[in-house]
């Protein structure tokens, strides 16, 4: 009989899934991080109304200059001011209009 037929050893397998487990938490630690760090990014904005309004106002400056809040100006200059990657501003801006301006596109 061919061994290409015969399931793997349990040693085999063992050795496989212990092998898998490392890959399995870096990618969980890679996926766990961005979402923490948004996760106390909102979390400041919501415990400061203060920055909430700030921002607001500045969306509203934009606006009043024909500009969008999400564009890709606003969220580079966002990041900038902020100290953020473009991708955590713009969940930023995001969040802050959705809850604080509305009125801002």
């Amino acid at each position: 009989m061919s061994n290409l037929h015969s399931p793997p050893s349990n040693s085999t397998c063992g050795r496989y899934i212990f092998g898998l487990v490392p890959l399995l938490l870096i990618s969980l630690a890679a996926l766990w991080s961005p979402a923490m760090a948004q996760s106390q990014l909102l979390e400041s904005v919501k415990q400061n109304p203060a920055r909430a309004k700030a921002l607001c106002s500045q969306f509203q400056g934009l606006n009043a200059q024909g500009l969008s809040a999400t564009s890709s100006s606003a969220v580079s200059q966002i990041a900038r001011q902020e100290n953020l990657s473009p991708m955590d501003s713009e969940v930023l801006i995001t969040y802050v209009i959705g809850l604080y301006c509305p009125d801002v596109r």
